[in-house]
């Protein structure tokens, strides 16, 4: 991982897809549960990891608010509805 990457600005982490941000987040846990890295780095890493822990949260939330719910009414017409008006 790059310096770069690592001390990326919370705005760099908007701009990651969920797939990019995922992949980050599990080397920055790699990383930290390999015990390797002195206090200081590991802080920052950490750090870093919370914002794309909630970038990620984020994104799921937003995909999970465009899944559709099929629903079919009595006179059988079936029909999709956004999941949150699904009853």
């Amino acid at each position: 991982m790059s310096e770069k990457k690592k001390n990326a600005p919370p705005s760099e982490v908007s701009g990651l897809s969920f797939e990019q941000a995922l992949a980050e987040l599990e080397s920055i846990v790699a990383r930290l549960e390999g015990g390797q890295v002195d206090l200081e780095e590991s802080i920052g890493i950490y750090e870093r990891g919370s914002l794309l822990k909630a970038h990620c949260e984020a994104k799921l939330k937003e995909a999970h608010a465009k899944v559709e719910k099929i629903v079919v009414s009595a006179d059988g017409a079936v029909s999709a509805v956004p999941q949150d008006s699904a009853g």
